[in-house]
């Protein structure tokens, strides 16, 4: 077998060929990352940095009030998870007619997120069922409305076995 001398159009096609497959590889990756975005607590910073003196101004009338809202959330053998909150005003009596509802945030996956409705079970306490949880981290968020308008949310960490 004869050996074929290494000349310059053969070295040109290999730098070519290497260079081509990498930046390949690099720009599929880049579409891969831009699409998936799974990370982001939010979609648009932008929007969402427009409404932050309102957020600032619902969490002070939110402290305001000294409402207690008490959560807990079990996740099921059967894999779904119960989600009840108990809500009391500043004097402790039981607040009726709020409208609750609930999410269970992947924090590291937005599109694994779970939405929960919730309805009130008795004065002041409020239920939802939410179908197939996976164990592990979530974040717990809950949002009460009265009237249409936003009057309490909270989000806290929790780890559902």
């Amino acid at each position: 077998m004869a050996n074929k001398p290494l000349t310059g159009s053969k070295v040109f096609l290999m730098l070519v060929a290497f260079f081509g497959v990498v930046i390949g590889v690099n720009a599929t990756m880049m579409k891969l990352a831009i699409a998936t975005l799974p990370g982001t607590d939010v979609d648009s910073p932008y929007a969402a940095g427009l409404t932050y003196d309102r957020e600032i101004s619902a969490a002070q009338d939110q402290a305001a009030r000294k409402w207690k809202v008490n959560a807990h959330v079990e996740r099921r053998a059967d894999g779904g998870a119960v989600l009840q909150v108990e809500a009391r005003d500043a004097s402790g009596q039981p607040i009726a007619g709020l409208k609750f509802g609930g999410r269970l945030e992947r924090p590291t996956d937005k599109r694994a997120d779970l939405a929960i409705e919730l309805s009130e079970a008795g004065i002041g306490l409020y239920r939802g069922n939410v179908a197939s949880v996976v164990p592990g981290q979530w974040d717990l968020v809950i949002e009460g409305e009265a009237r249409g308008t936003r009057v309490f949310m909270s989000r806290n960490r929790v780890i559902l076995n």
